[in-house]
């Protein structure tokens, strides 16, 4: 009966680990589904592995999830992109594009989301108030070249340099 205390704390860090490694894990094989599965050729999945390292993920585990990701092998990953309208609280309106691979899961929580204070609305209720402009996310080997002047002469609305220390979650 003296060493339940020492359990309960490995349990509590064993939880917080697994949630980590699976956001991780999520993260690796959305990457490697967007961009291939070799890590040299795709930036987001080089970083994500790089992230998946430094909180130690198993090396077996990043494989399978970027086999899964890749759809090599007999486990395929099948992500489906889910768009959200709805109103935040004083009817301003949202548009929230999802990346999923089950919509039987993800609908609910975004109703049990957009009920906080807003409410969740029918597809095409404000889509038409927004404009897709996109992100482009670029790397220069020669720091010297002005990025930014050269995105806002090519017709940028907005320039934000952003490091990867940045993006790490």
């Amino acid at each position: 009966m003296g060493r339940q205390w020492l359990h309960a704390k490995r349990e509590v860090a064993g939880l917080k680990k697994g949630q980590v490694t699976g956001k991780l894990v999520k993260e690796i094989m959305v990457a490697s589904k967007m961009g291939g599965a070799d890590p040299n050729g795709n930036a987001r999945l080089f970083a994500a592995v790089e992230k998946a390292r430094r909180a130690s993920v198993s090396r077996d585990v990043i494989e399978r999830a970027i086999k899964k990701g890749a759809g090599i092998g007999s486990e395929k990953l099948e992500m489906e992109h889910v768009v959200f309208e709805g109103y935040a609280p004083n009817k301003v309106p949202i548009v929230v594009e999802v990346l999923t691979d089950n919509t039987n899961r993800t609908t609910p929580e975004m109703r049990v989301l957009f009920k906080k204070g807003g409410q969740l609305g029918a597809p095409g209720s404000n889509k038409f108030l927004f404009d897709h402009v996109g992100l482009v996310e670029a790397h220069h080997a020669a720091p010297a070249t002005d990025i930014e002047e050269a995105a806002i002469e090519a017709g940028a609305q907005n320039v934000e340099p952003v490091s990867h220390a940045e993006n790490d979650d």
